[in-house]
C-alpha cells in the first residue's frame, strides 16, 4: 500500500503502526553499530597494548593519530558512499555490499598480522561509507513526504543505533579484554553478519520503499535532461548558508571533545580508573556503554522538555551553546580526577560516569538539532549536498579528537583535560555572544 494523506494511510502492519520495513532497517543499523562501537572500544587499547600482551605495541601518539584518521574516514566516506548509491548501486545494494565489506574488515582485524590490521580499518571505512548514509535514506523512504509518522519512525530507528552501541562494549569489549583482542574483533564481524542475514530476509518488507526510491531516481534523471543549471543563491540563502557555517565550526569543536570517548577517555578508564564496584571487577571498555544508556534514558525527557517549553524553547544557536558548555563541563569535572590519578591513585568510576552524563546532555542539545537545522536552512536544491557536508563536521571533530589524545602521555592530564574544557567553554561563550547575529542570518528559522 502507499500513503496518500497525512497519517491516515500507508503500511501500518509493523511496530506501533509503522511500516514493516522499519524493523528490518532497525536491526540492520543496530548490528552495524554493534560491530562499529564494539571494535572502537577495543581499538586504541589494542594498538597501545604491548606485543607481549598480543597488542601492537604502538606508542600513544601513533595510536591516537591512527584512531583519529580512522574515525575521520568513517564519517567522511558518507559523501562518496551516497554518490555511489545515487549513481550506480542504489540504496538497497549499497547497504548490502557495505555490510559485507564491514564484516570482512572486522574479520581482517581478527587476523594477528599488521597488514590485516590496516586492511581491516580501510574496509570498515569503505563499508560504513556505503551503509550508513543509505540505510538512513531508506528509513525516510518508508514514508510519504507528508506522513506524520516520519519523525517517530526516525526516533525508533535512532533507538536501534543506541541499543547496538550500548550492548557492543559489554560483549565485544569483554571478549577482547578478557579472552583475546582478535576474538573481540571477530565478534564484531559476527554481529555485522547477523545484521546482513536479517536484512536480506526482510527485503520484501522494504519493497515499497525501494519502489519509491527508484521512482524518485528516475524523476531526478528526467529532470536533469535539457534543464539549465539552477540560478545562483539569493542574498537570503547566502545568509542561511553562513549560519550553517557557524554551526559547522561549533560542531567540529564539540565532536573534537566528545569523540575522545574512544581515545583519551578510554585510556583514562583503562589505566587510571578503579575497575571494581563492591568487590566486583569489570572491563574498562564497559564505560563505552554509558553514553548510549544515558541517551536511551534522557532522549524522551529532552523531547518532552522542548515541547513543554513552547515559546520559551531555546533557539538552535542557544542549544548549540549548551552543547559546547556541557561537553566542556564534562572535561572540567575530570581535571581533579586526573590530578589524583597522576599521584598514583586509581580514581572512582563515578568520575567518568559523571563525565559521560554531562557529555550526553550536551549531545542531546546539539546533535539532533544540527541535523534538523541543516534541513531547514540549506537551499532546497542543495540540501542533500549540505547534509553530506554536515557529516564532515563529525569527521573533522574525530580527527581533532585523535590529535588531542596524542598528548595523553606527554602532557600532564589535568593540563590536557583542562585545555579541552577551556576551549569548549570559551567557544560556548563566543557562540552565546553571536546568538543574535546568527539568528539574523537564519532569517526567521528557529
Amino acid at each position: 500500500m502507499t500513503a496518500t494523506t497525512g497519517d491516515t494511510a500507508g503500511d501500518r502492519s509493523g511496530w506501533a503502526g509503522h511500516p514493516r520495513g522499519l524493523s528490518t532497517l532497525f536491526f540492520t543499523e543496530m548490528w552495524e553499530r554493534f560491530s562499529y562501537y564494539g571494535m572502537r572500544a577495543l581499538l586504541i587499547l589494542y594498538m597501545t597494548a604491548p606485543i607481549t600482551a598480543n597488542g601492537l605495541g604502538f606508542d600513544t601518539a601513533r595510536a591516537a593519530s591512527i584512531y583519529g584518521w580512522y574515525t575521520f574516514g568513517v564519517y567522511a566516506a558518507a559523501i562518496p558512499g551516497g554518490w555511489v548509491a545515487d549513481r550506480f548501486l542504489g540504496q538497497y545494494r549499497s547497504v548490502f555490499w557495505g555490510g559485507v565489506i564491514i564484516a570482512l574488515g572486522h574479520f581482517s582485524l581478527a587476523i594477528a598480522a599488521l597488514p590485516f590490521f590496516y586492511l581491516g580499518l580501510a574496509l570498515i571505512v569503505a563499508g560504513t561509507g556505503l551503509l550508513k548514509p543509505n540505510v538512513s535514506t531508506m528509513v525516510g523512504s518508508l514514508y510519504q513526504q507528508n506522513d506524520a509518522r516520519r519523525d517517530a519512525g526516525f526516533s525508533i530507528f535512532y533507538m536501534g543505533i543506541n541499543i547496538g552501541a550500548g550492548v557492543a562494549p559489554l560483549v565485544v569489549g569483554t571478549l577482547g579484554q578478557r579472552v583475546d583482542w582478535h576474538v573481540g574483533f571477530a565478534a564484531a564481524g559476527v554481529g555485522m553478519v547477523l545484521g546482513l542475514i536479517q536484512y536480506v530476509l526482510g527485503k520484501k518488507r522494504l519493497q515499497p520503499a525501494l519502489t519509491r526510491l527508484d521512482q524518485a531516481a528516475r524523476a531526478g534523471e528526467a529532470g536533469r535532461v535539457g534543464v539549465a543549471e539552477p540560478p545562483g543563491f539569493t542574498a537570503k540563502e547566502w545568509k542561511r548558508i553562513g549560519a550553517i557555517g557557524v554551526f559547522f565550526v561549533a560542531a567540529i569543536l564539540f565532536w573534537g571533545a566528545f569523540e575522545q570517548a574512544g581515545s583519551s577517555l578510554n585510556l583514562f578508564a583503562d589505566r587510571m580508573t578503579r575497575l571494581t564496584v563492591l568487590g566486583w571487577s569489570f572491563p574498562s571498555t564497559w564505560f563505552q556503554s554509558l553514553n548510549s544508556a544515558f541517551l536511551i534514558a534522557l532522549a524522551p525527557v529532552f523531547a518532552w522538555l522542548w515541547v513543554s517549553l513552547g515559546q520559551r524553547e531555546p533557539t538552535s544557536p542557544v542549544k548549540f551553546t549548551l552543547g559546547l558548555l556541557f561537553v566542556g563541563l564534562g572535561f572540567l569535572l575530570l581535571v581533579p580526577a586526573a590530578s589524583m590519578a597522576q599521584q598514583g591513585v586509581l580514581v572512582s568510576p563515578l568520575w567518568l560516569t559523571g563525565v559521560y552524563l554531562l557529555h550526553t546532555i550536551g549531545e542531546l542539545c546539539l546533535s539532533p538539532v544540527g541535523l534538523s537545522v541543516v534541513t531547514k536552512l540549506a537551499p532546497g536544491r542543495i540540501v542533500g549536498l549540505m547534509m553530506g557536508v554536515w557529516f564532515l563536521a563529525t569527521a573533522f571533530g574525530n580527527k581533532l579528537g585523535g590529535w588531542v589524545a596524542g598528548f595523553f602521555d606527554t602532557l600532564p592530564l589535568p593540563m590536557l583535560f583542562g585545555a579541552v574544557a577551556a576551549t569548549t567553554i570559551a567557544s560556548a561563550l563566543v557562540l552565546l555572544a553571536l546568538v543574535r547575529p546568527v539568528k539574523k542570518l537564519m532569517g526567521g528559522v528557529h
